[in-house]
């Protein structure tokens, strides 16, 4: 199963709450992963502000740092090309999305994803208005 994963889905593998276990499960099943290039920086962006919020001790940081950068070592990393900016510009048109969560639709439609999995709900009735299979992980906010 080729499979394509938001940052906010992604980012269950490193801060454990609702739909963390899913995630998981759904991963031992995939034999292609890809990734927005945008991912890294997001996590990233949401674990620094846990460790600003003391939500995440510097360790904790630091090992959710590390498992991220060793799992995309393994993951297909989507670019943002012409035509992936073309397709995020027919979903913002068409959806109310934020330009982010446009990119991701755009990169698993363009990759041919078999599955995109998104924790957020704007995202998934858009991905599933553009043809995508989809997996709705529950958002827990942070």
């Amino acid at each position: 199963m080729r499979l394509v994963i938001d940052s906010s889905s992604f980012a269950k593998r490193y801060v454990q709450e609702t739909g963390s276990n899913k995630l998981d499960v759904l991963l031992q099943h995939t034999s292609e992963l890809a990734l927005s290039i945008i991912v890294v920086p997001e996590i990233i962006s949401a674990l620094n502000r846990r460790l600003r919020e003391q939500v995440l001790t510097g360790k904790e940081y630091q090992m959710a740092k590390r498992q991220l950068l060793d799992d995309v070592h393994d993951a297909a990393i989507l670019q943002v090309t012409p035509a992936v900016v073309a397709q995020s510009v027919k979903l913002l048109e068409m959806n109310t999305l934020r330009a982010m969560d446009a990119l991701h639709i755009a990169c698993a439609l363009e990759w041919k994803a078999d599955l995109f999995i998104t924790s957020d709900k704007r995202q998934l009735d858009a991905a599933i208005q553009s043809g995508l299979q989809c997996e709705y992980l529950n958002h827990t906010g942070g």
